[in-house]
């Protein structure tokens, strides 16, 4: 597999946010939405060859039960399924970092994090743009991810007509849970987590969903490996 970094830090975003756990970033994203935070990850050869067993061996210095897959997007990688059943031997809380746009079935996670892409994350670039919008929401594999696993729907939120979207998209997925659906601020930095956090709490006010921290923004502004 190839690996992008492994790093012990708080989790950042959804309903485990604040809980101190190992995160082991896979490299290679089809995507490129226009506001990724990890664009460094993209490329599939962006790390170093790792086997299974050196990930496992890794992770295990943090000495944290709890451990992060995500990405660049970790459902693409066939040898997922493997990492997975190993850190589940040795005895982690396994939460995946997902697009949701592949479906793998059978593993053992323990929740399936689950962050679609909206329309406000379409790269500037026409070519890109349409790749991008072509690949960025499947909502038969939302389904599936859904239905067979225990989940959370984290949405990127930049502006107030979002809601929209996010609600018509919970609407075609039809079996989405809305007590499990989160809204999170779209921002880059501390700065801009701070001036769009009030109108995306008012949105779940309105909407009943669950606002959702950005802890790796507030606290760090960001930084890689934090």
């Amino acid at each position: 597999m190839v690996i992008n970094e492994i790093f012990y830090s708080l989790q950042g975003e959804g309903f485990f946010a604040g809980l101190p756990s190992v995160f082991v970033r896979l490299a290679g994203c089809p995507l490129r939405c226009r506001w990724c935070d990890t664009k460094y990850a993209w490329d599939e050869a962006a790390g170093a060859h790792y086997s299974v067993a050196k990930i496992v061996q890794t992770v295990q210095q943090a000495q944290s039960k709890f451990v992060v897959i995500t990405g660049g997007e970790p459902m693409t990688d066939s040898d997922l399924p493997q990492l997975v059943q190993e850190l589940k031997a040795d005895g982690k809380h396994i939460t995946i970092e997902t697009a949701g746009i592949a479906f793998v079935p059978d593993m053992p996670c323990d929740l399936m994090s689950v962050s679609p892409k909206l329309s406000n994350s379409t790269p500037a670039d026409p070519e890109v743009a349409a790749v991008h919008e072509d690949s960025r929401l499947d909502i038969g594999v939302l389904r599936k991810l859904t239905g067979e696993y225990s989940y959370q729907l984290k949405f990127v939120v930049d502006c107030e007509d979002d809601l929209a979207e996010i609600e018509q998209t919970l609407k075609e997925i039809g079996n989405a849970d809305s007590e499990k659906v989160m809204l999170m601020p779209q921002a880059a930095t501390r700065d801009e987590l701070l001036v769009k956090s009030p109108m995306v709490a008012e949105l779940c006010k309105r909407s009943g969903f669950t606002f959702s921290p950005r802890l790796q923004i507030l606290l760090w502004d960001n930084i890689r490996g934090r």
